[in-house]
């Protein structure tokens, strides 16, 4: 089955997660994705991992082909503009500048091909103090203030996921879309930029718009007690959240749940902004029920109640819930050096054109001869 995008040509010019990325959401929906890589090394992420296939690496460069460009040498920069003169995407996530300085930047790939829609992804930004400097993940997430609203200022913790990165590839997905679809109606490329900095303050947007209008900084407690947003553990640790949100019925529900009926008439509790007044009441009061018995027993009777709950899952339990089994979220492939690996589907469904995984990550440099040849090139060193 054709995808969305099938017959879009999308040449990669990046590394590690925020560009690589947003290919793999484009090749997923159809587009031929080539990735160029450094002769002999490749995206650095080849080599998070097992010598024959690197997860990390994998998890973001599923569906591509990948040639060897030497873009420091003539030959490399030849292949590289010829490529470029088909492509109706190009990809980078060097830092600033890096395009340009070999001679790859939008306005020289531009002149030959004025329906290029070029996209770069840089830490914070084509110009402005900041421009030139290395951007990582980590980075985006404390500057953009998104790190403030996950960890605890006094005692902060950087996140297990790389959330800037990610954020980023997913905006300039979307930059790319929308300039495919208004190209289809001009028939003018353009640039496309987002950064690790723009994408993750763009993705704090609720939060800031409170700042705005009232002036007080947000903390990570800000929003579990405007949404009644809590966690607790059972009597083994098993964690589990509750989300009370706005209707009144979750919270009727909930103090059926742990026997409390006189916490409806308590004037901590009787309304909504009293009860995030006094959240660390509420929650410690919660927190000592729930941990009498099992959290499978209190998620079975918050169900039963329709209070929004679910247990706090790690990835042994993720991938064994029914409903995520039900909705197929794993998939199999077979990897050429190591046979069946499990990658995530893409997170959208579509009727007619549904994204898909058809090829695992490819070897460094393994389409380099196809690619050149259909160039009318040769094939440089590796």
């Amino acid at each position: 089955m054709a995808g969305a995008l099938d017959g879009i040509r999308v040449v990669e010019f990046a590394n590690y997660v925020s560009g690589p990325y947003a290919g793999m959401l484009l090749a997923d929906m159809g587009a031929e994705i080539i990735k160029v890589e450094t002769p002999g090394k490749g995206d650095p992420f080849r080599g998070w991992g097992r010598i024959e296939y690197s997860p990390t690496f994998g998890s973001v460069n599923r569906n591509k082909k990948s040639i060897c460009l030497d873009l420091k040498s003539e030959d490399g920069k030849r292949a590289a503009l010829a490529l470029a003169k088909t492509a109706d995407v190009v990809i980078e996530n060097f830092r600033t500048g890096t395009m340009e300085r070999l001679g790859l930047g939008y306005e020289t790939l531009a002149k030959d091909n004025p329906r290029l829609i070029y996209c770069a992804i840089t830490g914070f930004g084509t110009d402005g103090p900041y421009a030139s400097r290395p951007g990582y993940d980590t980075v985006g997430q404390a500057m953009s203030g998104l790190l403030s609203l996950l960890t605890d200022i006094e005692k902060p913790n950087p996140m297990g996921i790389s959330l800037s990165d990610h954020l980023s590839g997913m905006v300039a997905c979307n930059g790319i879309l929308a300039a495919l679809v208004s190209r289809a109606k001009t028939g003018e490329g353009q640039r496309v930029d987002t950064s690790l900095l723009e994408s993750t303050v763009s993705f704090c947007g609720e939060n800031a718009a409170n700042y705005f209008e009232k002036g007080k900084v947000p903390s990570r407690a800000t929003r579990t007690h405007r949404a009644q947003v809590y966690a607790f553990t059972d009597q083994n640790g098993k964690p589990f959240v509750v989300h009370l949100s706005s209707p009144t019925k979750f919270w009727e529900g909930l103090t059926r749940v742990v026997g409390k009926p006189e916490w409806l008439s308590d004037p901590r509790f009787a309304s909504k902004e009293s009860r995030g007044k006094h959240y660390q009441a509420l929650s410690e009061g919660l927190s000592d029920v729930f941990r009498t018995n099992t959290r499978d027993h209190w998620l079975a009777k918050l169900q039963a109640e329709d209070v929004p709950s679910a247990p706090m899952n790690t990835f042994d339990e993720v991938f064994d819930d029914p409903q995520v089994k039900h909705m197929r979220m794993k998939e199999e492939i077979t990897h050429k050096r190591v046979g069946k690996i499990g990658l995530v589907r893409n997170g959208v469904r579509m009727s007619k054109t549904p994204p898909q995984i058809h090829t695992a990550s490819p070897e460094l440099g393994e389409h380099t001869d196809e690619v050149l040849a259909s160039l009318g090139l040769k094939q440089e060193t590796k």
